[in-house]
């Protein structure tokens, strides 16, 4: 797919051509669209059928739908153990309908596990309510539900002896998403080792899934991961996405310790950008950042659940967000419009820093090219605080 990307903020759109010198930009005004003939608050639309051209929630910003329409959320538990959830990620839930996405996409951690103590009671009664609170009310909505598991659904951590610190807890999560009456909707390509990964495709979009529930994405998992996306079948849609909890590159603070990112995450890009996947979607870091680096975008989702945190440059305010993402194939853009789950507005784009010196090196807002730093970004570097 040739790349291109447009984001759509508050009523503005900026475009930008593929990564690289000479880069084109346009901005123009949008009018905010709302879509006074969606279903009534209680109502749920069916998701196989578009009832209007751009599709969303009375009273909010409606972006123009894509051929290929994802719903994408992150973070949604709570303090360890809970059985509840934050008014934001209900908010969502009854949301996410009104968009009529063909696909819902969680980067990971939907119950509030990775805690030593939890009995298998209380980690059954966990995943029983995001069933009632999340699972159930999308599948009542016929919503195709695509995930990755995060490091408090099912911890890839070991021992010094080589086991998984959270045996139980993995055990439990794929005991919950393997029971029948727990349908995700997908259209699996290779359920691999599901659910901890597999690839599915919706539409004309190839979609992979690994275990970055750790630091760690297993040798194994890697070679398989290329396998996949070498695929013909791959290679042959129009998007490839791929989707792990944990991020490339660590945007906030609290998050920028070693082993709160991914290890080996240079040759991990270079296996993406290989393979033409447009984005990398993840979670963990509790805050929203478009970005990119080399050929890869890189979509640091925001958070629903509980812990907001501060981005790792300026002093942007924290806020809980989900993203729309709409695939146009026949002009080969994606465009990304992530609401503020707060206020219920459009988060514009230049409200964020336009880089983020990372632990591992900056990486760049989706719409700021190296060329544009000036020579005091250029030279900006990671300060540890520990």
């Amino acid at each position: 797919m040739r790349r291109r990307r447009f984001l759509f903020l508050a009523g503005v759109a900026c475009g930008g051509v593929a990564l690289g010198a000479g880069v084109a930009r346009r901005f123009q005004t949008k009018p905010t669209i709302t879509n006074p003939g969606s279903p009534l608050p209680g109502q749920t639309p069916s998701p196989t059928r578009v009832t209007s051209p751009n599709p969303a929630p009375p009273g909010m910003y409606a972006p123009p739908r894509g051929d290929l329409r994802i719903a994408v959320i992150s973070d949604l538990n709570s303090q360890y153990g809970s059985t509840t959830y934050e008014p934001e990620v209900l908010k969502a839930v009854e949301l996410i309908p009104y968009w009529e996405p063909d696909l819902v996409l969680c980067s990971g951690d939907m119950v509030a596990g990775q805690y030593p103590s939890l009995t298998e009671p209380e980690i059954k009664a966990m995943w029983d309510a995001f069933d009632a609170n999340v699972a159930a009310p999308l599948r009542k909505a016929k919503l195709p539900y695509g995930f990755t598991l995060g490091n408090h659904d099912a911890s890839s951590a070991r021992s010094l002896s080589g086991g998984f610190l959270f045996q139980k807890e993995r055990d439990l999560a794929a005991a919950y998403w393997r029971d029948p009456s727990h349908p995700t909707g997908l259209n699996f390509i290779d359920r691999g080792d599901f659910p901890f990964y597999y690839s599915f495709m919706v539409k004309e979009g190839f979609f992979l899934t690994w275990d970055a529930s750790g630091n760690i994405v297993p040798q194994e998992q890697i070679e398989w991961a290329e396998r996949s996306l070498a695929s013909e079948i791959a290679q042959k849609a129009k998007v490839r996405i791929v989707v792990g909890h944990l991020p490339l590159y660590a945007i906030t603070y609290g998050r920028e310790f070693p082993g709160e990112y991914l290890d080996r995450a240079e040759e991990l890009r270079a296996l993406m950008e290989k393979y033409r996947v447009h984005t990398y979607i993840s979670g963990h870091d509790h805050a929203y950042y478009p970005a990119h680096k080399g050929k890869l975008e890189l979509l640091n989702m925001g958070i629903l659940g509980s812990g907001v945190r501060q981005l790792l440059n300026g002093n942007t305010p924290l806020f809980k967000a989900m993203t729309i993402i709409d695939v146009k194939t026949d002009s080969e853009t994606v465009t990304y419009t992530t609401y503020n789950m707060n206020t219920l507005r459009v988060v514009e784009l230049q409200e964020l820093p336009r880089l983020i010196a990372t632990p591992t090196g900056q990486i760049y807002r989706l719409d700021i090219q190296e060329s544009d730093l000036t020579p005091e970004e250029r030279a900006m570097k990671f300060i540890p605080t520990y």
